[in-house]
């Protein structure tokens, strides 16, 4: 389909309504966020799209119908022609998938209606029993647990390395888990990473994790990554190699806290089988979730760049408070290892950090129950700043040796600086701190 053509079975689209390019000159995610996807013309003349709410979709005839189906079913390559049903697809849908795409340089996207639900539908879709699925450490909490406790039932199992690892240690846990697939009478499935981990923000080597994927596995085997503490703004996973990018929209991309969603990005024919079984299992995310998401994507490059402006400006201060054991801050990297992949594969330090306060959980409480302006909670990435306790909170279904392995201590606050002002949020940090 041309730039120019409209697809007569979807009431809201042109592929391209707004051109992606002027002069030969690209244009940026946050200039083609404002129409790509979208054709006010083919909407009365909207210039934002109307919600669709809507379980199903008109076909032009009985052959349209039957040649979608196809699609859907996986008799033809590619998905469906237009739109069918809103397990499927919809309109609002399409276009927050499509503007996704833009931001990570992806071929195809897929929305779903929390982050992990993309996490366990894209796992599921890739591991069969006796398979062997290998992960960077640590993980988002759900995460790991949904690969410890919940696949292991159906005959998978895992690996893992620490988010720092070298090629050479990458290498020897690749031949771990070939070597344990193989017993299995399966394969290595995949190699999940986060990175930036949560709530360390230790950073996994994407390049290296390639590298050694590529020597030593075969390339049905995916590398997908956790983009949420980073992406959309300042890491680009494809670019060093991972082959899918996941995100819980929920966080920086929704950016409010008034939404729950997710996604996953990469070539077609990684994102195709993850499709397959999103349209048998449900799972997408609602049209309004995905309207209020267009709505978000229009503005996180600003978001983003303010929240990670005030950052660095509090955690300056934090660095230099005598109640402050230390900080998990990419901006303030003390290790040669972190600090090198930082420069390859980073473009900002993002806004979400540890803080390591001189005490235990104790303290903690302390601080946290005397912040006036920083809200108690858990998540991140909102224009609000939040503060949480991961190794009670988060991260409390870990095992307690796990957690001290993966560097979780009683001590580690985790801290998302929202678009506040930075003077208030340090005086407010400052306060808290004088009663710990």
């Amino acid at each position: 389909m041309s730039d120019n053509d409209i697809d007569p079975t979807s009431p809201r689209m042109a592929p391209k309504a707004e051109p992606t390019k002027i002069k030969g000159r690209e244009l940026k995610p946050s200039t083609l966020m404002m129409g790509h996807g979208y054709d006010p013309v083919l909407s009365e003349g909207s210039l934002k799209p109307p919600i669709f709410l809507t379980s199903t979709f008109a076909f032009p005839s009985a052959a349209d119908g039957k040649r979608h189906f196809e699609g859907i079913t996986g008799k033809r390559p590619g998905g469906a022609d237009g739109l069918v049903y809103s397990r499927f697809n919809a309109p609002n849908q399409e276009i927050l998938e499509d503007r996704l795409a833009i931001w990570d340089g992806a071929e195809d996207a897929l929305s779903f209606s929390s982050g992990m639900t993309a996490i366990c539908v894209l796992m599921l879709a890739y591991a069969s029993q006796g398979d062997v699925i290998v992960h960077s450490g640590p993980l988002y909490a759900a995460s790991e647990g949904f690969v410890a406790k919940v696949l292991a039932k159906f005959g998978v199992q895992y690996v893992d390395f620490p988010a720092g690892a070298t090629r050479e240690e990458i290498d020897a846990v690749l031949e771990k888990a070939k070597d344990m697939a193989s017993d299995a009478g399966g394969k290595v499935c995949m190699v999940y990473l986060e990175s930036p981990g949560n709530p360390t923000n230790a950073l996994v080597d994407i390049e290296a994790v390639k590298a050694a994927r590529d020597e030593a596995l075969d390339w049905s085997c995916p590398i997908a990554i956790d983009n949420t503490f980073l992406g959309p703004l300042w890491q680009r996973p494809l670019d060093h190699g991972a082959d899918i990018v996941v995100y819980s929209l929920t966080k920086y991309v929704g950016g409010h806290s008034d939404l729950v969603a997710g996604s996953i990005a990469g070539s077609k024919k990684w994102m195709d089988p993850v499709r397959s079984l999103r349209n048998t299992m449900g799972g997408i995310c609602d049209p309004n979730t995905a309207w209020m998401l267009l709505r978000s994507l229009e503005t996180v490059e600003l978001r983003m760049q303010r929240a990670g402006e005030n950052a660095t400006k509090v955690c300056e201060f934090l660095a230099g408070h005598e109640k402050v054991e230390g900080l998990g801050y990419l901006g303030m990297i003390k290790d040669a290892r972190q600090q090198d992949i930082y420069e390859r594969h980073c473009l900002g330090a993002g806004s979400t950090f540890s803080v390591f306060l001189k005490g235990g959980e104790a303290e903690c409480f302390r601080f946290l129950d005397n912040l006036k302006i920083a809200k108690l909670a858990v998540s991140l990435g909102g224009t609000e700043t939040l503060a949480s306790h991961p190794a009670s909170m988060t991260h409390l279904s870990v095992a307690e040796g796990r957690r001290t392995e993966l560097g979780i201590s009683d001590n580690l606050v985790r801290i998302s600086i929202g678009i506040e002002d930075a003077d208030d949020l340090i005086a407010d940090f400052a306060q808290a701190l004088e009663t710990v």
